[in-house]
């Protein structure tokens, strides 16, 4: 299926979200997910759909003083 992810359109073939970003490479990063807007929590991710044309966002926490 075909997502946006940060913006970029990408294939995934992952039915769930917390699939979906073992497959991108994202599986044992500390980071916040969006889906079409929506904060979803990390216990979410494997119980939340994705579809097609879904736009996923991907953030990893910056330190900075």
């Amino acid at each position: 299926m075909r997502i946006e992810l940060n913006g970029l359109p990408t294939e995934v073939a992952a039915a769930n979200l917390a699939d979906a970003l073992t497959a991108l490479g994202y599986g044992s990063s500390t980071l916040a997910t969006a889906l079409n807007g929506g904060f979803i929590p990390v216990a979410a991710r494997a119980t939340t759909p994705l579809h097609d044309g879904d736009r996923v966002e991907v953030l990893a926490p910056m330190q900075g003083g």
